[in-house]
């Protein structure tokens, strides 16, 4: 009988894995928990996830991706390589993904920020969504016969101050509690979670137990995923932890995967590997701070509409269909247990409220994490990703929108575009003599050039006059940086006797008309919605940036290239990961929880798919910075001078 599964050892990991024939080297780095460079979600279309065959049977699908030099020492990319028997591979540094960039962190990098007084500062009342609660009730005498679990919601309600007709308790705790309490001689901990109109006694435990009392906030990203353990007496933060979303492998952005979903009968899949993640932050985090995940008692997830439907395992088929539809916006706490995410068998899953099929709890987070809720003047919030998402107003009226701005500040569909890790380019300046000076993260030979770099490459090209305000290049610049293809132009930024793949790295024409289109959508996003509401960019009083790529961006580099609107830097603030911000929050306090609801369903949605002032303004955005140059002042002086 023929082997079915084979075993791939990959290298310099020292990893092992079991994976069945006909599945390919990505499928099998993923099971190993090992990251490639796959931009295109394994489509076999980006050409990132080379890795080097050491020895082996394999069945590879034809691609142009490979050279043939490359092809001579063993090249193949994962995604289009069928496993036909045991193989060594080999993950070159190029092709690896890292977590060092992904923003775990939230407001001590900006201790000036909104975000930073909201969660540290004590606005909110500290009352937990889960709480526990020690008990020392007076034992039953023959005065005295009041039942143990009325006898226990009296005690619950002098000492938590909770009206008795809010509470409710589970079979488990009715079963157990009478020889919990005679046990613990009438000495016990309630653990309490709020369920909106109700609130619930969760557990009983004997003894005094309630300093163990613990909480998980964690941020679904399209890309990545962050947690933070919280300790929910003290309402700080233990630790954090991240990982990329493994859902990458299924398409770059979520739109891909509810197709991919579709397709092939894979919501189940597409849920359990989203839980997946989340339980191996969980589990990363409780073994080294040496917590019981019995004292887990609440997790709080933020993350897009899609994101949020994955997890939940929720049907997302109509949000990609007219009218566009979510399953649910405002979901009521539920089991964790019950969509497999591992911590206490009675611990309670909030998850945080979108306001349609694309805006999210991920933005309803961050607007509750800077209280533009309850802001006096004109503010603006922009979460710049794979989708750009925006919030405009006040405390008085806000409204919302999102752009698909598309992949390309990710890396993906750009010819030297990687995800920021290791080995990226992240900042670049480019002379008037057009040398290139750069900077990569973790300063080590470059490997690729990340969004934050091509952002900054975009705008020193316009600036330098390699490229003219369309985006085309200047044939008759003196550099041979410049050169032509058979694909086209292209620019040299670093020479391949400089770089970790030996190979050029270099800026195309097809790139940089990718970038445009991004930029453009994010612009034409902001503009369209300020003019809805008979506004004028010089009204905006606050503009916020928010998410792993606002983090990075440089301010200035954003406006050049017409991005951002040109607005003064100094109203510009980056706020860092406010959609875990909002979930701690909200996980600390239950006011915040409330408020978070209550910002959901006070924002409007603008729906820009059928609006066609914003068809209108992207395309005078496909420019640099803009057709209009005139709503570019800042810049039409930059090139004036440069």
């Amino acid at each position: 009988m023929k082997n079915s599964h084979y075993k791939i050892h990959f290298f310099p990991d020292e990893v092992a894995v079991d994976i069945e024939k006909g599945k390919t080297i990505l499928d099998a780095s993923y099971k190993g928990d090992l990251f490639i460079n796959a931009l295109c979600g394994g489509d076999g279309t980006c050409g990132k996830c080379k890795v080097i065959l050491k020895s082996g049977e394999v069945d590879s699908m034809p691609t142009t991706h490979i050279s043939k030099e490359e092809k001579e020492q063993g090249y193949v990319l994962a995604c289009r390589t069928r496993v036909m028997g045991d193989l060594e591979v080999l993950i070159p540094e190029e092709s690896r993904l890292d977590k060092s960039q992904i923003l775990t962190s939230d407001y001590p990098q900006f201790p000036g920020s909104l975000a930073a007084v909201s969660l540290g500062a004590e606005q909110f009342k500290r009352n937990t969504l889960v709480r526990k609660v020690y008990l020392e009730l007076s034992p039953p005498d023959m005065d005295d016969s009041m039942a143990d679990y009325e006898r226990l919601c009296q005690d619950i309600m002098v000492k938590a101050d909770i009206p008795l007709e809010m509470l409710t308790t589970n079979f488990t705790v009715l079963k157990h509690l009478p020889s919990v309490l005679r046990n613990s001689k009438w000495k016990v901990t309630a653990t309490l979670g709020y369920h909106g109109s109700s609130v619930e006694i969760l557990e009983v435990q004997a003894g005094d137990v309630s300093a163990g009392n613990y909480g998980v906030a964690v941020d679904i990203g399209t890309t990545t995923v962050v947690a933070h353990l919280l300790n929910l007496t003290s309402a700080e933060t233990v630790d954090s932890e991240a990982t990329y979303n493994s859902q990458i492998k299924y398409g770059d952005d979520y739109i891909q995967r509810i197709i991919y979903a579709e397709q092939n009968n894979a919501m189940e899949i597409m849920q359990e590997s989203m839980v997946e993640d989340i339980n191996h932050l969980i589990s990363t985090l409780v073994k080294r701070n040496n917590v019981s995940i019995h004292d887990i008692s609440a997790v709080a997830c933020a993350g897009n509409t899609v994101m949020t439907h994955f997890l939940l395992g929720l049907d997302p088929w109509n949000i990609r269909k007219e009218p566009y539809l979510p399953s649910a916006s405002f979901v009521p706490p539920l089991r964790a247990e019950e969509i497999g995410i591992k911590i206490n068998r009675n611990g309670l899953l909030y998850t945080l409220p979108g306001v349609g099929a694309y805006v999210g709890g991920d933005i309803t987070s961050g607007v509750l994490a800077i209280r533009l809720d309850e802001a006096e003047a004109l503010s603006l919030l922009i979460d710049i990703g794979t989708n750009g998402e925006i919030v405009l107003g006040n405390k008085d009226w806000m409204v919302c929108c999102s752009a698909s701005a598309g992949p390309s500040f990710e890396g993906s569909g750009i010819s030297c575009g990687m995800r920021a890790a290791k080995g990226a380019i992240e900042t670049i300046h480019i002379t008037k003599n057009f040398e290139v000076v750069y900077k990569t993260i973790g300063n080590v030979s470059p490997a690729g050039i990340c969004g934050s770099g091509l952002l900054d490459c975009l705008a020193n090209l316009v600036i330098s006059g390699v490229v003219d305000r369309t985006g085309n290049f200047q044939k008759g610049i003196d550099t041979e940086r410049l050169r032509k293809t058979d694909d086209g132009y292209e620019f040299i930024l670093v020479d391949k006797n400089d770089t970790a793949t030996k190979k050029d790295i270099v800026i195309t024409q097809a790139d940089i008309q990718n970038l445009i289109r991004s930029k453009a959508a994010i612009y034409s996003a902001i503009s369209t919605l300020i003019e809805a509401m008979g506004m004028d960019i010089h009204d905006i009083e606050h503009l916020y940036l928010a998410g792993g790529f606002g983090n990075y961006l440089d301010i200035r580099s954003a406006i050049t290239i017409g991005m951002l609107p040109d607005i003064l830097v100094s109203k510009v603030q980056f706020v860092g990961n406010t959609s875990v911000i909002g979930a701690k929050l909200s996980l600390f306090s239950e006011d915040a929880y409330k408020i978070a609801k209550a910002i959901a369903s006070k924002m409007t949605y603008f729906d820009l798919m059928s609006n066609n002032k914003y068809m209108e303004e992207y395309i005078s955005a496909n420019f640099l910075p803009h057709t209009d140059i005139e709503k570019f002042p800042s810049v039409a002086e930059e090139l004036k001078v440069s």
